[in-house]
């Protein structure tokens, strides 16, 4: 069979074609521009921050900086040790991942895997709705429900102490557990859409060789999930590790060891309470402060990406 084509239908065809690939192109164009634009941003920041931050390691030194704990910025004789401010920000950082991220999965696989329509259908805006609550929201509740509860509960176990110093409740219990509400709805909504990602053929695989729901969701699901998942507790760690205000309001912002009913202070926390009136040498040690910060948030990164990759190499 032989099909005839006029010359407007070939001119059109041509035409169409054409028209695509110029689409094509721009879209190409657009693309890489953008991608240029994220990359300049990321280096043009991690610049920044090398620049600003080493001046102090320069003119304190490292050691006294990074590994000493008396900070007393503004006496006579200055000392800028944050060795307590780092250890706290770690500690801190690693209890509300250890609390939030298995809520959060939980929560996440019921959502996507067990909870009736109806009920997702509550649960999700519900989740979504914590997403968009200020910080400052979640530190206001801490002060007002959260700090009287750790009160009692400090004064119940050191009212005979001569040594522990009250907080009124503002220590770093408080913070981690704000920390941890408030990196549930990242965790849960990255980790909801991946789980639904994975292929229907693998649950029903799973089914039709006698595995047991749970067993699926647990065997086979969630491993073919890992690598939004990963991705999701990483956003949650750089959530928990970048807060401010709700910590400032809730772990007193005292530079102490990190022990449960201490005042404490965050990296973020030093540098948001002191950056308004710090000048000179305080305010160089300051920027550093935020050097240590944004090289931990890239170490976290690049640990997981790792063990990502890894992991994904050894199920090939």
């Amino acid at each position: 069979m032989v099909i005839k084509m006029d010359e407007k239908e070939t001119f059109s065809i041509i035409g169409s074609h054409k028209t695509k690939s110029v689409i094509e192109k721009a879209a190409h164009i657009i693309f890489t521009i953008c991608a240029c634009f994220a990359i300049c941003a990321v280096a043009s920041i991690t610049i920044y921050m090398f620049v600003n931050g080493t001046p102090a390691l320069a003119k304190v030194g490292i050691t006294d900086i990074l590994f000493h704990s008396v900070w007393k910025p503004t006496a006579e004789n200055p000392q800028f040790g944050i060795l307590f401010v780092i250890l706290t920000s770690i500690v801190g950082t690693f209890l509300a991942i250890l609390i939030g991220v298995p809520i959060a999965l939980m929560t996440a696989i019921f959502l996507a895997e067990v909870a009736p329509k109806r009920l997702a259908a509550i649960v999700k805006p519900a989740v979504e709705l914590l997403a968009g609550i200020p910080s400052v929201i979640y530190g206001l509740l801490g002060i007002l429900i959260l700090n009287p509860i750790m009160y009692r509960i400090e004064t119940a176990i050191f009212k005979d102490s001569q040594t522990h110093q009250f907080t009124g409740g503002a220590n770093l219990i408080s913070a981690v557990i704000v920390l941890a509400i408030m990196i549930l709805p990242t965790v849960i909504n990255i980790s909801e859409s991946a789980i639904k990602a994975v292929p229907p053929h693998l649950k029903s695989a799973s089914l039709a060789l006698g595995a047991s729901y749970i067993q699926t969701i647990f065997k086979v699901i969630i491993p073919a999930a890992k690598s939004g998942i990963v991705t999701a507790v990483v956003l949650g760690v750089g959530r928990a590790i970048g807060e401010a205000m709700a910590i400032t309001l809730v772990s007193g912002s005292s530079v102490n060891l990190p022990l449960p009913f201490n005042s404490v202070r965050f990296l973020t926390t030093a540098i948001v309470s002191e950056m308004g009136y710090a000048s000179d040498t305080h305010r160089q040690v300051l920027f550093t402060i935020g050097l240590v910060l944004f090289v931990f948030i890239m170490l976290i990164n690049i640990t997981l990406n790792t063990v990502l990759k890894n992991g994904g190499k050894e199920h090939e």
